[in-house]
């Protein structure tokens, strides 16, 4: 009976010692999780940030205007200033393809967008010109052209990647 008397109380400062730490421990667990979060959180943003950076100089490479700034236009025809065009847009998107995986599904479809209206546009300007259109006028036919077909996908494409990084910050 004494030993009872003894045991009681003993288990009963065990038991209030086990629950103390076990929360103790489980506050602590909760913090450095939360602190790991916190960390990861900022590495993860710095390189969405990265990505959003990227993609919109993918989006800006891909227009017709710089695409033909940076061909020596003069020195081709039609038909290889047309293929280089598409080849090169297909080459930047295949470089930044693994960029989506930082963006939404939404923008990301809008930049395939596009990257395919951008490429059928070029595809369906070039059979409107006429076959001995110098090499100079077909690429401002094809600017003008683009130009002038109001909002392009690339700019909605821009919007739609300014509006996901302001959400970001």
């Amino acid at each position: 009976m004494e030993i009872i008397k003894y045991c009681i109380p003993a288990l009963i400062v065990l038991l209030a010692t086990w629950i103390v730490m076990h929360k103790l421990f489980k506050n602590e667990t909760e913090k450095r999780t939360w602190e790991l979060k916190l960390k990861t959180q900022k590495e993860i943003s710095s390189i969405r940030l990265r990505a959003y950076e990227r993609l919109t100089l993918l989006l800006e490479r891909t227009t017709p205007e710089h695409l033909l700034s940076d061909m020596p236009v003069a020195e081709m025809t039609v038909a290889q200033i047309q293929q280089r065009m598409i080849q090169t847009i297909k080459m930047e998107f295949d470089h930044n393809m693994s960029q989506q995986i930082y963006v939404s599904n939404e923008l990301w479809q809008k930049i395939l967008l596009a990257r395919d209206e951008v490429a059928n546009f070029i595809s369906a300007v070039t059979p409107q010109i006429a076959p001995d259109t110098s090499s100079l006028e077909y690429a401002k036919a094809l600017i003008q052209a683009y130009k002038s077909n109001g909002t392009t996908p690339h700019q909605i494409a821009l919007i739609s990647l300014k509006n996901e990084v302001q959400a970001l910050l």
